[in-house]
């Protein structure tokens, strides 16, 4: 069995799309390279998760106080990007704070598969990556993100978490070594 699962973090349309209430080009810029890379992890047997950003209509949550609300429920801004095929193995997991696995089930699902390496890649940098791979981290996941399939409004601020992420969390590689780790089964 793989032990490696791919989680795709909030490429939905309010993120992705120019008409999204949260938009930022850099995100629309990396979906073809997650797109790819997610074909890559489909060949080589990787878990596969999306991880979806979405508010309950109608209902108060504590985060749409201090942000423009998106992402809500039927809006179609929580909707994954179309550029994605989802098939049936894979996992669709809701959220609603900006790490993946507070108030989920993703940890779950990945003992549940006996995953040990997580591929991390999607939007924001600062906020969702770097929230779900802290926490990754902190129940013994080996966290792994691809530089070039993660993205925020300033390249500055998409470096810096890098920068700390690789130094302190997990580890930051580019595309062509995950392929190569991948096709090496080192991942």
């Amino acid at each position: 069995m793989k032990t490696t699962a791919l989680i795709i973090v909030d490429m939905v349309k309010d993120f992705t799309s120019p008409d999204g209430l949260v938009f930022y080009p850099q995100n629309r810029e990396i979906l073809p390279r997650i797109n790819e890379l997610l074909t890559v992890c489909r060949q080589h047997d990787c878990l596969i998760v999306f991880l979806q950003h979405r508010y309950r209509r109608g209902k108060f949550d504590k985060n749409l106080l201090n942000m423009r609300p998106n992402c809500i429920e039927g809006s179609g801004g929580e909707d994954i990007d179309d550029i994605f095929t989802l098939q049936e193995s894979d996992y669709v997991i809701q959220k609603r704070r900006y790490s993946g696995f507070f108030g989920t089930d993703l940890d779950v699902v990945l003992r549940e598969h006996n995953i040990r390496n997580t591929i991390i890649v999607g939007t924001k940098t600062n906020c969702c990556i770097r929230a779900t791979v802290t926490d990754a981290y902190n129940l013994d996941y080996n966290a792994i993100v691809v530089q070039e399939c993660v993205a925020t409004n300033s390249e500055a601020v998409n470096q810096m978490h890098l920068t700390d992420i690789d130094k302190y969390l997990g580890k930051v590689i580019s595309f062509e070594q995950c392929c190569q780790q991948l096709a090496q089964q080192q991942l």
